[in-house]
This record gives C-alpha cells, sequence and structure tokens, in this order.
C-alpha cells in the first residue's frame, strides 16, 4: 500500500548469472522481479517454491542466492518493487490536492483502479501477503508490518495538514482517523478477492471521504 517513506530502490539494471564454465548472462533485475512478483501473487509467499520462483524469473537458483540473497529478501524486495511501481504516484497526487475532501475521494477511488487493473491481478501485495506466513518469517513480516504503519503514517501527515488549513476541526482524532482510512484501504483487497465487482468497490471506497469530519 501506499507510503512516502520508500526505502532506496536504486536496482541495477541487470545482473550476471553464469552459465557453467561458458560465458555469462546478463538478466535484467527488474524483469526479474516483476515476474517473481506475479509468483508469490499468485501463490503467496509460503506456498512459493524456489524452483517455481527460477523457473518464471529465466534464472537458476545459484543467480537468485547471489543476486536475491535468499527467498526472503526477494519477496522483501519484490514487494517493495510493486509499491513503488503502482503506489508512489498515488500518494504524491494525494498530499498535491489541496482540498482533503477531493484528496481523500480521488485517492480511493484511483486505490480500487489499481486493485482491478490487469496489471496487479490479485489485489494488494502488503495486504494479502501478510496472510498465513509462518511466525519464523521474522524479516517479511517485520517488512510488511513497516509498510502497513507507513500507510497509516502517509495518512495522518495528510490529516494533520488539513487540520493545520483548518479544514477539518482541530479536535479530530488524527491517528484514529488515519487508521480508520487504512482499514478501509486494506479491506479493499479483501472485498476484491471475495468477488465483488469494481463497481461494487469503488462504492465502498466511496465512503472514506464520509469519514472526514466537516
Amino acid at each position: 500500500m501506499p507510503n512516502t517513506c520508500y526505502p532506496d530502490l536504486s536496482l541495477p539494471r541487470s545482473t550476471t548469472e553464469r552459465r557453467g564454465k561458458g560465458r555469462p548472462r546478463a538478466f535484467d533485475r527488474e524483469d526479474a522481479l516483476r515476474k517473481a512478483l506475479h509468483v508469490f501473487w499468485r501463490k503467496g509467499y509460503e506456498p512459493a517454491s524456489v524452483a517455481e520462483l527460477c523457473k518464471a524469473m529465466e534464472i537458476n537458483p545459484p543467480s537468485l542466492y547471489a543476486g536475491f540473497g535468499n527467498k526472503a529478501s526477494l519477496f522483501i524486495e519484490a514487494v517493495l518493487y510493486y509499491e513503488q511501481t503502482y503506489w508512489e504516484a498515488p500518494a504524491r497526487a494525494f498530499f498535491a490536492e489541496p482540498d482533503i475532501f477531493r484528496a481523500v475521494s480521488e485517492f480511493f477511488a484511483t486505490a480500487t483502479r489499481i486493485l482491478f487493473s490487469a496489471d496487479t491481478p490479485c489485489g494488494c501485495m502488503v495486504v494479502l501477503a501478510a496472510i498465513n506466513i509462518s511466525e519464523r518469517e521474522t524479516d517479511v513480516i517485520e517488512a510488511l508490518h513497516k509498510l502497513r504503519q507507513a500507510t497509516r503514517s502517509m495518512f495522518a501527515k495528510r490529516l494533520q495538514q488539513a487540520v493545520q488549513d483548518r479544514q477539518i476541526s482541530s479536535e479530530t482524532n488524527i491517528l484514529a482517523l488515519a487508521g480508520a482510512l487504512n482499514t478501509l484501504l486494506e479491506g479493499l483487497s479483501l472485498q476484491m478477492r471475495d468477488g465483488l465487482c469494481q463497481e461494487e468497490v469503488l462504492a465502498i471506497a466511496a465512503q472514506a471521504v464520509h469519514l472526514l469530519p466537516r
């Protein structure tokens, strides 16, 4: 989900893969991340095997470990790539819109369109990937937790600006309202996975602006 505190994603365009004793073959790291992302989307983190990931990414296991560390590191980098690719621009637009009511309304409408895009076939990775991860995957759990918290902080920061601009009451419980907006945003992915059509999810998303105190 969107936030304005993305880690540095200065990803190299290509990484070298060794092919036995022959010459090394370069692979596009961003393309490999995109392919890994779709495997994680379809299978989930735990069920996605290294063999399946390597087949989709068109690399061998030693190259995966050399280029990404391990499956957990690959997953975290793929999720960060997803965040940057799909949510960075909507987050910027959210802060650029001076009217808080339009900002919230347009942001949630945009979020719904992203979730139903053909490029994002399975909903939000940050929300759905958090389901059914074993406790031993501490790095993955912590990374997803930080991303979800960053989205809540994004809402809180924008709401605080709205208070300063006197668009909403200074008595507004900013943290509670930010949490409510974040909960609604996360729930849109689950509604989508439950089979609701885009028009139905858009109708739910349109309720976000009504959470704001007028």
